[in-house]
């Protein structure tokens, strides 16, 4: 892997690298979300369908999995595919053979701050979620010797969940990255392009898995059991 640019301000070390790469994958998102939305139509464009359909796709997961108002939760949902998927493709495109000055172009999701970061949002959301939804009983189901160790199984449960996403993700975009920088240090043209073209299946993949367990998550969360 490059050289990180990492810079320290009021003490804190930042890692440059990172921070700029996800604003980027915010900025093209927003610049797509105009482009797809600006002309609405009956007829749509083709940047209209494709984005249709995305949307459309986890619209009908999050109705399919989430038995009770679950249209609401779709915009987490949404927004984080498209911006894990963007993100895990920062790094995988050509972009990985422009060198710069400071660190290298690469995925910020290769950096595990970003993914735990992202997994505590998912945390965070989903208690709050069964906590609005069913109150006290989200984690203490019966007040009893039973229901107590039931309740700290679940709570040791709620937090290695997002440890989980959080590793998942960060390990396989890494791990593609520097197989990548590897083979491009060994033979610069022919060989790793059927890795890059590897790894992007795999960031795609990924981002879907992230979403996919996160909406299993807020399910369990908020529907009944019956």
């Amino acid at each position: 892997m490059g050289h990180h640019w990492i810079v320290e301000i009021f003490g804190l070390e930042f890692n440059m690298n990172t921070l700029i790469a996800m604003w980027s994958a915010m900025l093209f998102l927003l610049v797509l979300a105009f482009l797809g939305t600006r002309k609405i139509s009956i007829f749509p464009s083709k940047l209209q369908l494709i984005l249709e359909k995305i949307l459309g796709y986890f619209d009908n997961l999050v109705g399919g999995m989430i038995h009770e108002g679950g249209r609401k939760h779709f915009p987490l949902i949404a927004s984080l595919f498209l911006f894990i998927v963007t993100a895990n493709l920062m790094g995988q495109l050509p972009l990985k053979m422009i060198e710069l000055k400071h660190g290298e172009i690469a995925s910020p999701t290769n950096d595990i701050n970003l993914t735990a970061g992202l997994a505590i949002i998912v945390l965070v959301y989903y208690v709050v979620a069964g906590l609005i939804k069913k109150k006290h009983k989200f984690l203490l189901h019966e007040i009893s010797f039973v229901g107590i160790i039931s309740m700290l199984v679940e709570i040791l449960e709620l937090v290695t969940r997002p440890l989980t996403l959080a590793l998942r993700l960060f390990g396989n975009i890494l791990a593609g990255e520097i197989l990548i920088t590897a083979l491009l240090g060994l033979v610069a043209w022919g060989l790793p392009l059927p890795i890059m073209f590897f790894e992007i299946l795999v960031a795609c993949v990924q981002a879907l898995v992230f979403t996919m367990l996160t909406t299993v998550y807020i399910a369990t969360a908020v529907n009944e059991q019956h």
